[in-house]
């Protein structure tokens, strides 16, 4: 980003609002403790200390040529083609259970309505976009399991599963995080949870 700022200021002389998608995973670990936007972010080495360092340079862009900047926090993003069902439907969906363990999620058209909310209204500021119900995983599997009417593929402990070293490292982090800023500047959630989402996507046939 530092090097592509006189690109920007060039080609961009209209430039009037920034929107970045960066992720929840900016927080870290936090011991499966509400967070929202004042929290102190601690990530962990690698991509998620990229995206805060990106988040930063944004930001600071968006300081220097006096145009607002939205980041937007993203937590687990699922939709059409990319969810339980089809995970089910494929055979490659499995109940993991770590105790104590939840995630948040995001609907993509809740990702595509929160853009267009600050978009439009040239807001700028850090927003975490995410769902109401920070859940455990194998309860999200077994809820769209019910809606198929198939039976949910047996619980298996975190400690004896076999995963990538990608997919063990997002069980490393545990939080719930908050949405009330996104809500404070009047977003409301199309799908603010995934019972509702998934219960939509299987009425509609469009999963």
């Amino acid at each position: 980003l530092e090097a592509a700022r006189p690109v920007i200021a060039g080609a961009m002389p209209a430039l009037r609002w920034i929107g970045y998608l960066s992720t929840v995973g900016v927080y870290g670990d936090c011991g499966g403790a509400w967070v929202d936007e004042d929290a102190e972010c601690r990530p962990a080495p690698g991509r998620s200390r990229q995206r805060l360092d990106a988040e930063r340079q944004w930001l600071a862009l968006g300081a220097e040529r006096g145009v607002p900047v939205a980041v937007l926090r993203l937590s687990g993003i699922y939709g059409p083609g990319r969810n339980a069902f089809v995970n089910l439907a494929n055979g490659t969906a499995r109940r993991l259970v770590k105790p104590g363990q939840v995630f948040n999620r995001i609907h993509v058209a809740d990702i595509a309505g929160a853009l267009w909310h600050l978009a439009e209204r040239d807001m700028g500021g850090i927003f975490n976009v995410t769902d109401d119900l920070p859940s455990p995983p194998q309860d999200v599997v077994a809820y769209a399991a019910g809606l198929m009417k198939v039976e949910p593929p047996s619980e298996i402990p975190f400690e004896t599963a076999q995963l990538s070293p990608m997919a063990r490292s997002f069980y490393g982090e545990n939080k719930r995080v908050s949405n009330a800023a996104i809500k404070r500047v009047g977003y409301r959630f199309r799908f603010p949870d995934y019972r509702a989402a998934l219960a939509a996507m299987w009425q509609e046939g469009d999963w």
